[in-house]
């Protein structure tokens, strides 16, 4: 990045700061917070182990400093500006989630646009607060748009606060499916004085292998007899003799299955059984950064800054309004809409941003300051003459 282009960068973050109300996070006397400056070289320099105390007010250290990217700790300490870990004494953390488009299975690198990136990444957004809603009952959550390729969850139930990397590790296997088999899906009931063996319906991981299990049955009896008969046999473990065997017990038992029976079907129901919970652990598994979820002591960004990486803004998102919410519109900062700038496209290409897109060639351009930002900020662009 050239240095008429960072300073231009620096110089409107510091507009930005100047027009914008931001809110700490609760007990933010108690965090560490760092930033990384606008500095020359390829590398960053994070400025850390700052308080509030250090820093002043947020705002105007904020206006003046102008950073390229802004962090609070998910701990709180008794002396949260001391110089090394040990000596801040910790006392409790927030549960932190990262996703990252990047790191998701179902992203191509170099094929899927920012767009379609950041759209799988909030796919797998809405299967992680499935599990946090339901699975584990949290309510003090707090869902951010990073600002860059994904989303945050805080969670600041009073349940988790004092959770070591141990305890955070276990939550982190859980969503990811991490050891999931079908031993922990089913448990046994006694009927007539007889033990059978039925899938957990009423919630988690049983809940989810059992709604995929239903749908399963619901395609296959659509089906005719013999198309039905060789889709179970695509299933390893299950030969002609015992699709035989399943397929007869599902035509005949969908009551039993509804309730979570899978002893209906011997063991070729079961052999189907182990077969879904690996289906249902790929598709449904939020993969999440581990690293995040289990450091006690991460430092994380602060709602409403803005993303030096991007020129967006790390937006808080209401729940109500997630399936709304457009990264690429609604994280865009006012400060950048309504004026034209000229930039050198460095790197040129078809970029989406506010609801237009933009066929980019390389060379000097007029673009609106929001797109000029966001290609300055990814390396895209350098700043031109006015």
């Amino acid at each position: 990045m050239q240095e008429q282009t960072r300073a231009y960068l620096r110089g409107r973050f510091g507009d930005h700061y100047r027009r914008t109300d931001l809110s700490p996070p609760p007990e933010a006397n108690e965090r560490e917070w760092g930033y990384v400056p606008w500095t020359d070289g390829p590398g960053e320099t994070m400025v850390r182990h700052r308080s509030l105390l250090d820093m002043g007010n947020l705002d105007d250290f904020l206006a003046r400093e102008r950073p390229k990217h802004v962090y609070f700790s998910a701990g709180r300490y008794e002396s949260p500006g001391a110089s090394s870990m040990g000596e801040k004494t910790w006392r409790s953390s927030d549960l932190v989630f990262d996703l990252d488009a990047d790191h998701l299975p179902s992203v191509t690198l170099g094929e899927d646009s920012y767009a379609e990136m950041l759209a799988k990444c909030k796919d797998a957004l809405r299967r992680l607060l499935d599990f946090l809603d339901d699975d584990f009952g949290f309510e003090d959550m707090t869902v951010v748009f990073s600002g860059g390729r994904g989303y945050h969850v805080h969670v600041r139930d009073e349940t988790v606060q004092e959770l070591g990397s141990d305890a955070r590790r276990e939550i982190v296997d859980y969503v990811r499916g991490i050891g999931l088999d079908q031993e922990y899906v089913q448990t046994s009931e006694m009927r007539g004085g007889v033990s059978r063996r039925v899938v957990r319906t009423e919630g988690g991981w049983g809940r989810r292998v059992h709604e995929h299990l239903l749908e399963f049955v619901d395609d296959l009896l659509a089906m005719d007899d013999d198309e039905a008969k060789a889709r179970l046999q695509e299933l390893d473990g299950i030969g002609e003799g015992r699709a035989e065997t399943v397929y007869g017990a599902l035509e005949n038992n969908a009551e039993a299955l509804e309730a979570g029976n899978v002893e209906l079907g011997g063991v070729g129901l079961r052999t189907l059984l182990d077969a879904f919970v690996a289906e249902v652990v790929e598709q449904q598994n939020a993969p999440i950064d581990e690293p995040v979820t289990t450091d006690v002591n991460r430092l994380i960004r602060l709602p409403g800054s803005l993303h030096g990486g991007s020129a967006l803004a790390v937006r808080r998102i209401d729940r109500a309004d997630l399936d709304a919410f457009d990264p690429l519109v609604d994280a865009v900062p006012e400060t950048f809409v309504g004026h034209e700038i000229s930039v050198e496209v460095t790197d040129p290409g078809t970029v989406e941003l506010r609801g237009d897109t933009f066929n980019l060639q390389a060379g000097e351009s007029s673009v609106p300051e929001y797109l000029g930002a966001f290609l300055m900020a990814r390396g895209r662009a350098e700043k031109a003459p006015e």
